[in-house]
């Protein structure tokens, strides 16, 4: 497949950045309805069972999407993708089915942890809504493999607009109580219509054999094995300080925190759009032009992110009340220490995400596996410790040290691989700078010659 390098990046860029921010869009205003709307306990409880779900939802990406870009992207025929497809929907449908059986054991015992009411409940209306992500999952990867984002992003607009349509009709409704178990439902159907969509928007790359090739199966499944371990770990990361405030401490806690926590992710917006353009190009580049091509696309791609996101950080960590009176409302402004925190752990993000892109698109995802893993386990061991001593904002230093570590364990991987320099990066970042403000020069003396 032949592409015009500008007009795949601009094309990729645009489509991926427009889901990637309608995606935080909607779910940040689906959070500013439901924090306001729910009480703190209740939103608490919201935000358990959106980790518990989307740990699902990470473990089947982990296992079905990256072995399925980075093989269906370099098929040499439809045969070939056909044989590719069937064994990647194989293991999409194998993966539901496990967890499936493991969300409905976790419903039996979630009050062993947590001990909060309504749980259960909201787990088993999930797996239904497991059931109706399987085509959505599966044509949006396809697409992915084609470089194609366009159908990714109705798709994904979809699945998340009638969502947020559901909330925010609910909070208009003069003295409505909102119901957990209803959002639940209304995920449901979100996923079922971003489901017809992917599907519609993905037809011409729909190739399936009729026979299941147990070889694609075996390799597809010996990839993702460790995709899946890293993209769990990953989330562990990110969430198991919240999983763990809410087994010491309660869920308002959870609630607090995870305030502070989505204003945070949305400082990713950029690192998750040039994340999802970056692997199949990278994949492409390693067989085509070798590791140095890798090189430069890596500190690139974090310099660009970097350039991005530094101005909002230091935006928060100067007004991090402001921001939670707008976003959350004066009941959460209690959780300015813990954001001016959190907001930090966006300055590692671009590199850990990069990181372990790289090192898949290497064919290494056993190294990345066990990176990710001994990050986990220090997460657990630094929240456990410091949430102990310190309560609520011991989860937010807790994290941010595993942050650092991690960081460090990174870049000397990174440089005895592909002898990358982390200080490259900044100066990527000054270039992005330094040309935006010579085009907006330009501009703005071609506008008064006018």
């Amino acid at each position: 497949m032949k592409l015009n390098k500008g007009s795949y990046w601009l094309k990729s860029g645009a489509y991926t950045f427009m889901e990637r921010f309608s995606l935080q869009l909607f779910r940040f205003g689906s959070f500013y309805f439901l924090v306001r709307g729910l009480s703190r306990e209740h939103f608490g409880i919201w935000t358990i069972f959106l980790i518990l779900s989307t740990l699902i939802e990470v473990a089947r990406a982990g296992l079905v999407q990256n072995a399925l870009v980075k093989f269906l992207s370099v098929a040499e025929n439809t045969r070939v993708q056909g044989r590719i497809n069937t064994a990647s929907l194989t293991l999409n449908i194998v993966l539901t089915l496990i967890s499936s059986l493991i969300l409905f054991v976790m419903a039996q015992i979630q009050h062993v942890f947590w001990d909060v009411t309504l749980l259960d409940e909201l787990i088993y209306v999930y797996i239904l809504t497991t059931f109706a992500l399987i085509p959505f999952y599966q044509f949006n990867f396809i697409q992915q493999a084609n470089l194609d984002f366009k159908g990714i992003f109705y798709s994904n607009v979809v699945r998340q607009g009638l969502f947020f349509a559901y909330v925010l009709v609910c909070f208009l409704i003069p003295n409505y109580p909102f119901r957990l178990i209803h959002l639940a439902a209304a995920q449901t159907v979100g996923a079922i219509a971003g489901s017809l969509v992917a599907y519609f928007m993905s037809r011409k790359y729909l190739f399936f054999s009729p026979r299941l090739d147990r070889r694609w199966l075996k390799w597809l499944l010996g990839y993702g094995k460790y995709v899946v371990g890293t993209n769990l770990g990953s989330m562990f990361i990110k969430t198991i300080d919240q999983l763990m405030l809410g087994v010491m401490v309660s869920p308002i806690a959870v609630a607090i925190y995870g305030t502070a926590i989505k204003i945070t992710n949305l400082v990713e917006v950029p690192t998750q759009s040039i994340a999802a353009i970056v692997f199949p190009q990278s994949a492409r580049r390693i067989e085509n032009e070798g590791r140095e091509s890798v090189k430069r696309l890596y500190e690139k791609s974090v310099g660009v992110i970097l350039a991005l996101i530094i101005p909002g950080i230091i935006f928060v960590l100067f007004f991090p009340e402001m921001i939670l009176k707008i976003v959350a409302g004066e009941s959460y402004v209690d959780a300015a220490p813990i954001l001016r925190i959190t907001m930090l752990y966006g300055l590692f993000v671009p590199f850990a995400r990069q990181f372990g892109t790289m090192l898949d698109a290497m064919g290494k995802p056993k190294v990345n596996f066990a990176i990710v893993m001994l990050s986990a386990l220090l997460n657990i061991l630094f929240n456990y410790i410091f949430i102990s001593r310190w309560g609520l904002i011991g989860a937010a230093y807790g994290t941010l040290i595993t942050y650092l570590i991690v960081f460090i364990i990174n870049q000397i991987i990174l440089f005895q691989e592909l002898r990358v320099q982390p200080f490259n990066t900044l100066y990527y970042a000054y270039k992005v700078y330094r040309n935006g403000f010579a085009l907006l020069i330009k501009k703005l003396k071609d506008f008064l010659k006018l």
